[in-house]
């Protein structure tokens, strides 16, 4: 009977420690350091919510926001310095196929969640700055003054992009005596409501919380990406057409053509599955609380976060997408 007994108990140790072991592992905490963009951004907010999402499942867990540009985001990711890294999938795309600003192929790259499904190019002129349009710019030679995001972004590539196919480079820009300043786009704006910057170039949701709080007291028209532009970029960038409805901003009376990207969390080829299907795992279980910590996040549905084209996803978050039933 004690024999039994002792045999049944072992047994019953013996497979219940592995049914054990899974779920603690599961349910373990980590230990996660994410790049994303400058301090009160856009990224910033976005970033601090996914860490806090892992808090939230994942109790005791350690995550670590850190400021960033998205080029070294990309970089930092590819050697192991940060798990997980913001960027443009477009940029990333880049990184991956060794365009410019990389030197080299970055091909270890792995998508976790899109994080923006529409990161609109928005570009705003201020009132009383004398701007009319590109053309009118490039046939007078206007010495305007333009603002674009940090160097090392899409944001900053896409502006450059979107000059140079409107015939207006920015080294012309500045040989016609105008300027073309690389900022933080809050920043930005703060120059052009002291009159410091003529333009305005970005990309960003829409409604963007940023151009509604600083264009309250700063008159600006918005300013549309023509067709031929438009296809320029797309083919150039790999972005996609998209239209800002009318009356996403009070003083946008029509709507506005422009062209969108995607924001994407990206980590290394090298974390564990495990750890991306986690990650995947925490969005998806408070993915409601995602959307209402910030503007850019608030279009997401799980169906959402998993395209990441023309990006790949890390296997393991694709093991987690497929559990969910978000892919079949």
């Amino acid at each position: 009977m004690l024999r039994r007994l002792l045999a049944t108990l072992a047994l019953a140790f013996a497979t219940g420690m592995p049914a054990a072991t899974a779920s603690a592992q599961a349910n373990a905490p980590m230990k996660v350091t994410l790049a994303g963009g400058s301090v009160g951004g856009a990224w910033s907010v976005a970033g601090n919510a996914i860490g806090e999402t892992l808090r939230r499942e994942y109790p005791n867990t350690s995550f670590t926001y850190e400021p960033g540009r998205e080029q070294s985001n990309i970089l930092l990711v590819s050697q192991g310095r940060v798990q997980l890294g913001i960027a443009h999938a477009q940029l990333a795309g880049r990184a991956i196929a060794g365009g410019e600003p990389f030197k080299q192929p970055v091909t270890n790259l792995r998508a976790i969640a899109v994080i923006d499904p529409q990161a609109a190019m928005q570009v705003f002129a201020r009132q009383g700055s004398g701007f009319e349009s590109f053309e009118q710019v490039r046939r007078d030679k206007k010495p305007i003054r333009v603002a674009l995001n940090l160097r090392g972004t899409m944001m900053a590539l896409a502006g450059e992009e979107l000059l140079a196919a409107y015939g207006m480079p920015a080294k012309d820009i500045e040989a016609w005596g105008g300027k073309v300043h690389y900022v933080a786009y809050n920043d930005g704006l703060e120059m052009m409501k002291n009159q410091q910057v003529d333009l305005i170039i970005n990309l960003l949701a829409f409604p963007s919380g940023q151009v509604t709080a600083a264009t309250r007291e700063m008159p600006v028209q918005m300013i549309g990406v023509s067709s031929e532009v438009a296809g320029a970029l797309d083919k150039a960038l790999g972005t996609m057409p998209v239209e800002v409805p009318a009356k996403t901003y009070d003083f946008q009376t029509v709507a506005v053509p422009t062209v969108t990207a995607t924001v994407v969390v990206v980590a290394s080829s090298t974390m564990s599955d495990d750890d991306a299907a986690k990650i995947v795992g925490a969005m998806l279980k408070n993915l409601d609380f995602l959307k209402q910590s910030h503007a850019m996040m608030r279009h997401l549905d799980a169906v959402a976060l998993a395209k990441v084209a023309p990006l790949k996803l890390h296997p393991g978050a694709e093991k987690a997408y497929r559990a969910a039933g978000v892919l079949k």
